[in-house]
């Protein structure tokens, strides 16, 4: 199922990370660690701006939960690069969400990076069960009513209803 044009574009967000010495091995090239790491700030990112900050997380104890990870490495980022972390919500089923992410190395000429595709579900804790995700009807609105579908949410910490 996947989300309409007007919706998705409020679900892209961009971020930007310089590379540091910590996240190169000892020729100066990114370590693999460092790429997942970059995703895992956009990923936060992305779920804070659709209403799941981590504070309602631990509030509601309703987690996205990474279910599988895919990454192309295509070209090798080095130390003191920028790097500018593209996340996009691509498509909600009922009980997971699938997020694209572009890691593109900034400058003159930009060059892709990474591009990663993550598999995430909610999980209701401390039982571990899965959580219908509140967002899969999303592609027949003409804009998300979360005050209706995310239980975490009231009207006035929704920025996207009336």
């Amino acid at each position: 199922m996947l989300v309409s044009a007007s919706i998705a574009e409020f679900m892209n967000i961009e971020s930007r990370e310089q590379v540091m010495f910590y996240d190169t091995d000892c020729g100066g090239v990114v370590s693999n660690i460092a790429y997942l790491r970059f995703v895992e700030k956009a990923r936060t990112a992305l779920f804070e701006e659709l209403g799941m900050s981590p504070g309602t997380m631990t509030e509601t104890q309703v987690f996205p939960a990474v279910i599988r990870t895919e990454i192309d490495y295509l070209y090798p980022a080095r130390l003191g690069d920028q790097i500018r972390i593209e996340a996009h919500l691509e498509s909600v089923e009922k009980v997971r969400v699938f997020c694209r992410f572009r890691l593109v190395i900034e400058g003159e000429q930009e060059r892709v990076s990474a591009e990663v595709v993550q598999t995430v579900a909610l999980v209701q804790l401390p039982s571990g069960r899965p959580k219908g995700f509140p967002l899969s009807g999303l592609n027949t609105l003409e804009k998300p009513v979360f005050s209706a579908c995310c239980p975490w949410l009231n009207n006035s910490q929704c920025k996207y209803t009336n």
